[in-house]
């Protein structure tokens, strides 16, 4: 096994960007011999482990000066929070990934590594500054500012790195991506999926970084923007840039659902027509759209082949609306001639302790439970009964989740979904 890591180290050493970095500097953590035996049909994810400084005054905060508050280091990343929530659910996906020796990497692969998860793709350097960010919150729990430095993920999951694990991605049940990766790097690690027949979830991460998609849309299967994300996305890989959005409020409140669809819904087609097969776009509040262009055909067997004990036991909780939902659908013909679908799914109410990776929970929550079998639209409903967990929680990713409760919820989420024309 020594032998082994060591000669994987050596191949680092001479390929990856940027050449200064010599072998003795990598180190790979160590594998054990259930770890080196795990390539399967693992969801696979590549992108940032994070550490994120979350700093929440007591009351709002006054520029120029010091708040009274709290401050608290939290494991985080957009692919780390979705990679940690699936294995909570009971999916244990595969991570690519990279962090330095210094304080904050040490923190992220200290809890990693209590959370039972390998760390066989995890690249540990010397020469690697930990990504970074740091939270200032307002005292109702949304975001004020934030601080972020992450050019390590750019810089060092390479198209060289990521192929060191090229086997992982041809044999998993599906690749997820961080947009915080080099659009090089998006790129290589698409047509390695494409190749072998695998879908790719691109994860937006930001409205600056949701353009990277522009590359990539050909290989693309599923994406998840927030409606911000949707519109840069959209005008991204349009000539025109004449997607817009403005969310219009009357005596403070919130425009309805249906006004907001058609507000998205030029971009929500055009992405659809570009040839991405379905679109959950998150709403906050206001909840979730589904919007299919064409069912997705996920590996069924290979999926559930990588579930432990999870969501899979709660399955016959769900009274199944989901299927008469799909079943009774309209099926309207997009400008392709392609047979599409929309859905609004509401949201509950929550307690909001955080909201910073909710949307990554909600992502997990879903990919999790098409990992147990469950079809679309009940997984998109446990999608985001697993996001109002993490809402109440002071960690990215709560410690915990009690399924019945998630179950319960999913059900009462099931009972609001409406049809929307698209």
């Amino acid at each position: 096994m020594e032998s082994a890591a060591r000669r994987r180290l050596e191949s680092i050493g001479r390929h990856l960007l940027p050449p200064r970095i010599l072998s003795r500097d990598l180190h790979l953590n160590p594998v054990s011999s259930t770890e080196s035996n795990a390539v399967g049909s693992s969801p696979v994810i590549i992108g940032g482990m994070i550490l994120d400084i979350h700093a929440k005054p007591f009351t709002d905060p006054v520029p120029g000066t010091t708040n009274p508050g709290e401050v608290q280091y939290v494991s985080g990343g957009v692919a780390r929070n979705i990679a940690e929530c699936m294995s909570k659910l009971g999916t244990r996906p595969f991570m690519i990934s990279a962090v330095g020796f210094d304080m904050a990497g040490e923190m992220l692969l200290r809890y990693w590594k209590s959370a039972g998860l390998s760390t066989e793709g995890i690249l540990q350097s010397k020469s690697i500054r930990t990504p970074v960010v740091s939270i200032v919150f307002d005292s109702s729990g949304e975001l004020a500012a934030a601080v972020a430095s992450v050019e390590a993920v750019e810089k060092f999951l390479t198209p060289e790195f990521i192929k060191q694990f090229q086997s992982y991605i041809c044999s998993a049940s599906m690749l997820i991506l961080d947009a915080n990766l080099h659009p090089k790097s998006i790129e290589f690690a698409c047509q390695i999926a494409a190749a072998a027949g695998i879908p790719v979830w691109f994860e937006p991460v930001s409205v600056k970084k949701s353009t990277r998609i522009a590359t990539v849309v050909n290989y693309i299967t599923c994406a998840s923007p927030n409606e911000k994300e949707l519109i840069a996305m959209a005008n991204a890989l349009s000539s025109r840039k004449q997607f817009k959005f403005h969310c219009e409020s009357t005596k403070g409140q919130r425009q309805s659902v249906e006004s907001l669809f058609q507000v998205l819904k030029p971009a929500i087609c055009f992405l659809l027509d570009k040839g991405i097969k379905l679109l959950v776009v998150t709403l906050g509040p206001d909840g979730v759209f589904l919007c299919i262009r064409e069912w997705p055909r996920f590996k069924s067997h290979d999926l559930k082949s990588s579930k432990l004990d999870g969501l899979g036991r709660m399955s016959h909780e769900f009274v199944d609306e989901s299927c008469s939902l799909k079943q009774n659908c309209t099926t309207i013909s997009g400008q392709l001639g392609f047979k599409s679908y929309a859905f609004h799914f509401p949201a509950l109410h929550a307690s909001v302790v955080s909201l910073t990776g909710a949307g990554d929970c909600l992502v997990a929550g879903i990919l999790a439970s098409i990992s147990s079998g469950f079809d679309m639209m009940r997984s998109v409903a446990v999608g985001i009964a697993v996001a109002k967990a993490a809402v109440e929680s002071e960690t990215n990713v709560p410690a915990e989740f009690f399924l019945h409760n998630i179950a319960g919820e999913a059900k009462i989420i099931l009972s609001g979904v409406k049809q929307l024309p698209l």
